[in-house]
């Protein structure tokens, strides 16, 4: 009888772990499971058929119900020639098809057999066009302690040609380290706005050309579905044809049992760290986050340990309308910045 591998990493996502191969090349491994572990594992992403009997018809009903909330006018005036998208966050809060998609019990299974840990999704994203978006990861966006327990799952809504900006990625890219604000020189904590992944775009450019990695696109069928890795840097290619139209839909999804926050808007050794309490879709109820098992009281951690005053150019009325609820919360503009307003990131202005 062979002998059950006891995992000594088990804060590092199995699909990553250095104990990959004692993992899910052992005996009784599905094939199928073994098959997409090992495409996350080499190449930092894996396609599958979405697992869903009914999924043509969830996809058209998510198309009727959302073709009109998109803005349009703005995609062929302006979006597209600026390489900007369409998109609507977070559709599942009023739309059942994409609550269903992004809690599919077969993807959650499949999930926590890669990563080791119990999945859950926190955000949805629905895209009728291409995104046209620079090459990024998603690490900076969002990232867990510890590291790499999130993922993105993308799905196609209907067949993705060369002309209508199919997705696209660097193989292999997930294996890099995850550099975040003290590798490329920024202290966001003293930044007047929240900084965007811009500030990384030309260190992901100059790591492609010393590696000399080589992007691959996504053309995809209808029903089939990309899973990626966290530090995957993938985006979207231009879309060549503004007349068609790219229905698809994101779902992110971090695990059990970490931390959750944006390193983009952090300087965690500074005492500033944005944490995330998002809801879990499966539930609707906050996932808090954890520090092996025990709940962090974020309100406490590094709370007070950077000395901050007001910009220069600090105004108040400003900063009630750029911030409408520290208003209505009754609370002073300055008073609000001062404790809680500069370390959340909090525009000065609308």
């Amino acid at each position: 009888m062979s002998q059950i591998f006891e995992n000594p990493l088990p804060g590092v996502p199995s699909v990553e772990s250095p104990f990959f191969t004692q993992i899910f090349e052992a005996e009784g491994v599905d094939p199928e499971i073994r098959r997409i572990a090992h495409d996350l594992h080499h190449n930092g992403f894996a396609i599958i058929d979405f697992p869903d009997t009914e999924f043509d018809q969830l996809a058209e009903r998510i198309k009727d119900d959302l073709r009109d909330q998109y803005k349009w006018d703005y995609w062929f005036d302006d979006g597209y020639n600026i390489g900007d998208g369409l998109r609507i966050q977070d559709a599942w809060k009023f739309n059942d098809d994409v609550k269903r998609i992004a809690t599919n019990s077969h993807i959650l299974h499949l999930l926590k057999k890669l990563f080791g840990r119990h999945a859950w999704p926190f955000q949805t994203l629905n895209f009728p066009v291409g995104t046209q978006q620079h090459m990024h990861t998603d690490a900076v966006h969002f990232s867990s302690a510890p590291e790499r327990f999130m993922c993105g799952v993308w799905t196609a809504f209907e067949d993705i040609g060369e002309d209508a900006g199919p997705l696209l990625y660097y193989p292999g890219s997930h294996k890099w380290p995850i550099f975040t604000n003290e590798h490329i020189g920024i202290c966001a904590t003293h930044l007047e706005r929240k900084p965007t992944q811009s500030v990384y775009e030309s260190m992901w450019r100059a790591l492609v050309d010393a590696h000399g990695i080589q992007p691959q696109t996504f053309r995809a069928k209808k029903g089939q579905a990309l899973i990626w890795l966290a530090n995957l840097l993938h985006g979207g290619t231009k879309q060549l044809d503004k007349t068609k139209t790219r229905w698809s839909q994101v779902t992110h999804y971090y695990f059990e049992d970490c931390a959750y926050y944006t390193p983009m808007w952090s300087d965690p050794f500074y005492g500033n760290i944005a944490f995330r309490e998002l809801p879990n879709i499966v539930t609707g109820e906050i996932t808090r986050n954890a520090y092996l098992g025990k709940q962090i009281p974020i309100e406490r951690v590094g709370s007070a340990h950077v000395t901050r005053g007001l910009p220069a150019d600090f105004d108040a009325e400003l900063y009630f309308a750029a911030n409408p609820d520290v208003r209505a919360a009754g609370v002073g503009a300055e008073e609000h910045y001062l404790a809680h307003g500069w370390r959340e990131m909090r525009s000065l202005r609308p």
